[in-house]
């Protein structure tokens, strides 16, 4: 349903990818253009926001870890409220709606309160830095699937995962939100089998033009884990197809003697 479509009060659940607003998918991007409204998380761009049309309602409800200002029930109960008052509303989140964005949350309010709504689904982190490193989420030989956690839950808790089958050597692990949590997911991981030897990629500000790549083992995870800036996005990829990393896999050839370091 396009915005040319819709009746009164209607709320578009966005994907606004990764940060790089030229990922934005066309559908997206016009229903962001066109909104009366736009409620947004933390981790939505600058650059993304710049392209609502002059005017528009702008309303912050990002969480940070250990800090949500804005619970989601009284997210909930905003986007009720707002479809009572204006035409178009977008409900713009990083990465996709459905990724760890709890969009099916807010739809199912949506969707008891009688609320017209659409899904436009976003590219998520992992999609985006994958494309951006050059590391595939799977390869042929190195990864025959991949898995979506999330490293982030309750303060004072410990993370709740099926440790046993995350420790596959044959899948690529995204984490999510991890970054408080590595040094938990590395010990977790190890000690179920998977070797600490095993390639590790942390990506800060992922698509976006301050990009930050570090590379480790599982087994130095909670190291790296330290050197990346409190406060912005951090996708971490355990997996050997992080080896295939374009800057990854220019440092095994120089160290393998492939090619010259001078």
């Amino acid at each position: 349903m396009m915005p040319s479509d819709i009746g009164p009060s209607h709320v578009f659940l966005v994907g606004a990818g990764p940060g790089d607003p030229d990922l934005l998918t066309v559908k997206a991007l016009k229903a962001i253009e066109t909104a009366d409204v736009v409620v947004h998380d933390r981790l939505v761009s600058p650059e993304i926001l710049s392209l609502c049309r002059p005017g528009v309602q702008l309303i912050d409800v990002g969480k940070a870890p250990n800090n949500h200002p804005f619970p989601q029930a009284n997210i909930n109960a905003l986007l009720v409220s707002l479809a009572g008052r204006h035409e178009r509303i977008v409900r713009l989140k990083g990465g996709d709606p459905y990724v760890f964005g709890r969009g099916s949350e807010e739809v199912a309010v949506l969707r008891d309160a009688g609320i017209a709504f659409t899904t436009i689904p976003g590219i998520t982190a992992a999609q985006g830095i994958a494309a951006s490193t050059g590391a595939p989420l799977t390869h042929r030989g190195l990864a025959t699937g991949v898995r979506f956690v999330t490293g982030h839950c309750r303060a004072g808790h410990e993370l709740e995962l099926d440790w046993d089958g995350l420790a596959d050597p044959d899948t690529t692990l995204i984490v999510y939100m991890g970054r408080g949590h590595a040094d938990e997911i590395s010990r977790q991981l190890m000690a179920k089998g998977l070797g600490g030897d095993m390639p590790v990629m942390l990506v800060e500000n992922g698509t976006r033009a301050n990009e930050t790549r570090h590379f480790a083992t599982l087994a130095t995870l909670a190291q790296a884990a330290r050197k990346t800036a409190r406060g912005v996005p951090v996708l971490i990829v355990i997996g050997r197809v992080v080896d295939l990393a374009d800057e990854r896999a220019a440092l095994l050839e120089v160290a393998q003697g492939k090619i010259s370091n001078g």
